[in-house]
């Protein structure tokens, strides 16, 4: 074999070798595996984030991941952790992801009257991810790549105009098609989630009522409506589907995990009617509604919300205190009011309702957090350290619980745990460099704990 020919296959067998490494799916032809598919749904989760504006608020964030880690029980297999995600958007929509990321629309959430409503639309998608229809839908298409693949469905699911910035080429407009569920993918959702939400304790009429809402309420033209809804069974059809459904469905009573929620559900709504529909428009909305019921606990909890959105806190706790004389356990007003004393200076006020608020739930992590938030305003580090520390034994874990150790045990001059948690907390923002820096700081300085230097020898190795 003369040197031309030996460098050619030199170079076609190191072509081939790239292209299997960086395209592995275009050899595959069956359906994406578990962790392919988590990947594919991180990659969509960035495409989301960067074309829409994701409610953050600790409160609603927190509401909809625990409804929807209840809902998720009777699952059998749960081929992925579950993530649920409220999207800042008037559209009435929500949908399912790759790799059991969750998204419901603001614009739905505000519509709904009950939780049964939100629970069906939340069931019905996990019905999507538990039945891994997206998984079947992309068998055919990995060829194309994971990074093109997400912005694909970030474009199906979102639809409009931002779909048209996502999803660019040919190829991606040819595929679409193909990567859109099926009427029998829509059906066997709604039959899934119909089963979750019976097993859960709430009314699946709530399914059909939802749908109504969706098709009044519809956009005024198609090119505002996400291409996957095009797909999907009308209205009317689903809704026959759901009544022969409920001809047997006979009820049962309400456990106490979901009647919290439903009594819960309506401070989720008015949170996000406070803080995302505009501050003068909710104060207007908040305002009237106090016209006609001057005891209105709601109203005074969102008006609350708004004042302190526009940093308002007098005029803030009057208006959480006033929500109190109707509700004067709930753990939702509790929260903000005590947040509002700590965000006008006064902790020690904050830390008498905080540990109000932990008598009704002795478990909830935000309320923990502001309470150890408060100790290290004050200096008392050693308190705020053991509540930051419980934090992280309490999944998920907010990346700020990690920082905020290491300042109250920088303060405490416990410099290796300092060091350490600041890694962590590098580690889980992506920022590497830094979190190999502290590490190699931590690391470095002496301490007589060899549990903590095997944990940052295992950082540290992890890292490399």
């Amino acid at each position: 074999m003369d040197n031309k020919s030996l460098r050619l296959i030199v170079f076609f067998t190191l072509i081939m070798f790239i292209f299997c490494r960086f395209c592995p799916g275009a050899f595959k032809a069956y359906a994406l595996s578990v962790e392919e598919e988590k990947v594919l749904g991180q990659k969509f989760l960035n495409k989301v984030r960067t074309y829409f504006d994701m409610v953050d608020d600790d409160y609603a964030d927190e509401f909809i991941n625990n409804l929807g880690q209840y809902l998720i029980r009777p699952l059998e297999t749960k081929h992925f952790p579950f993530h649920f995600y409220i999207i800042n958007d008037n559209n009435l929509n929500a949908f399912a992801a790759p790799g059991g990321h969750i998204f419901i629309y603001t614009g739905l959430i505000r519509v709904m009257d009950e939780i049964d409503e939100l629970a069906a639309v939340m069931c019905h998608e996990i019905g999507h991810v538990s039945a891994r229809h997206l998984s079947h839908r992309i068998e055919q298409n990995k060829k194309i790549g994971l990074a093109t693949l997400a912005g694909v469905l970030a474009g199906i699911f979102i639809g409009g105009k931002a779909a048209s910035a996502i999803m660019t080429g040919t190829m991606a407009a040819g595929i679409q098609a193909q990567l859109q569920y099926s009427r029998n993918d829509e059906r066997q959702a709604d039959q899934l989630g119909f089963k979750y939400m019976v097993k859960a304790g709430y009314d699946p009429s709530g399914m059909i009522t939802t749908l109504k809402k969706i098709n009044e309420g519809q956009w005024f033209s198609t090119d505002k409506i996400p291409s996957y809804l095009l797909t999907h069974p009308s209205g009317l059809e689903r809704m026959s589907n759901l009544d022969m459904m409920l001809i047997n469905y006979t009820g049962r009573p309400e456990n106490k995990q979901a009647a919290k929620f439903r009594r819960f559900f309506p401070f989720l709504k008015t949170i996000l009617m406070a803080k995302y529909n505009g501050p003068q428009e909710a104060e207007r909305l908040f305002k009237k509604e106090l016209e006609k019921k001057p005891d209105s606990m709601l109203a005074h909890f969102g008006l609350g919300v708004v004042l302190m959105e526009i940093s308002g806190y007098d005029q803030a706790i009057d208006h959480f205190q006033k929500a109190l004389n109707g509700k004067p356990e709930s753990l939702f007003i509790l929260r903000y009011l005590g947040e509002a004393y700590q965000l006008e200076g006064r902790d020690d006020r904050a830390i008498t309702v905080f540990k109000k608020a932990l008598e009704v739930d002795s478990q909830d992590t935000s309320v923990l957090f502001l309470l150890a938030m408060s100790y290290q305003n004050l200096e008392e580090y050693s308190k705020a350290v053991s509540l930051f520390e419980r934090l992280t034994y309490i999944k998920p874990v907010k990346d700020a619980v990690f920082y905020n150790l290491g300042i109250s045990y920088g303060r405490q001059e416990r410099l290796a745990l300092a060091h350490y948690n600041f890694g962590i907390y590098f580690k889980r923002q992506g920022n590497m460099r830094k979190a190999e820096f502290h590490f190699q700081k931590a690391g470095d300085l002496p301490n007589n704990n060899p549990a903590l230097r095997n944990q940052i020898h295992k950082a540290m190795k992890d890292l490399r």
